[in-house]
């Protein structure tokens, strides 16, 4: 029998999530403990291989490294790491430049740097071509650190992006920024608010597709 944690809540079914080497169960206040423990055993095989690709996961984000000769993404391209004497990181068609003689761990916190500013510079100028188009006006735009939002929108109209959605391809990159932009005309994600999304980004659907193999990926490195 699988190992799970339960929590008991006023729902009306059984749910069962699977986070890395965690199982837990959310069960309506009235189910039984035999029904749960049966309910459970009917998704073994599925909560298994969970289990498994979690674990397989975690491996990955430990082993995971960055050295000269590593490729990082920008902007949906893959950019060979090389080393060229100079203070900070920067691009060129294929590659991205570093000081030489860095670590693993140096590279890495030279990639964030760069992403960091350069997702300030960017986020910014498309962001305003879409705030013209769309007649809204956030409080303020700003870059965050978020693992697991690729952004947000505050009821005080304060608009955050996650660094890490340099990574995405410039389309997709522009639906979140729609995405969040509309929320300051629908604070909320009802059939009016995809509307809007929908008006400036027909193809949402098919980018919310392309984000999701984006962030499986992300899940076996270890940016932190």
């Amino acid at each position: 029998m699988v190992e799970y944690t339960l929590t008991r809540a006023n729902r009306k079914s059984i749910a069962i999530t699977v986070k890395g080497s965690l199982v837990k169960v959310r069960a309506p206040f009235f189910s039984s403990l035999e029904a749960i423990n049966d309910f459970v055993s009917s998704k073994e095989e599925w909560i298994t291989e969970k289990l498994a690709d979690g674990k397989e996961k975690a491996a990955k984000r430990k082993d995971f490294s960055l050295n000269y000769g590593s490729q990082i993404t920008y902007r949906g391209n893959l950019y060979t790491i090389q080393e060229r004497h100079g203070t900070r990181g920067y691009l060129d068609d294929t590659s991205f430049y570093i000081p030489p003689n860095l670590t693993p761990e140096q590279i890495k916190r030279c990639c964030i740097d760069f992403y960091k500013k350069d997702a300030e510079m960017y986020f910014e100028e498309r962001a305003c071509v879409y705030i013209e188009r769309m007649v809204v006006l956030p409080k303020a735009l700003k870059i965050n650190n978020a693992k697991k939002r690729w952004g947000s929108c505050s009821a005080k109209k304060v608009i955050n992006f996650s660094w890490r959605l340099l990574m995405a391809d410039d389309d997709v990159i522009d639906y979140i920024i729609v995405h969040e932009l509309a929320h300051l005309i629908e604070f909320n994600h009802s059939a009016r608010f995809w509307a809007i999304v929908e008006r400036y980004i027909p193809d949402y659907k098919y980018l919310q597709k392309r984000l999701r193999v984006l962030e499986r990926k992300l899940r076996c490195e270890d940016w932190d």
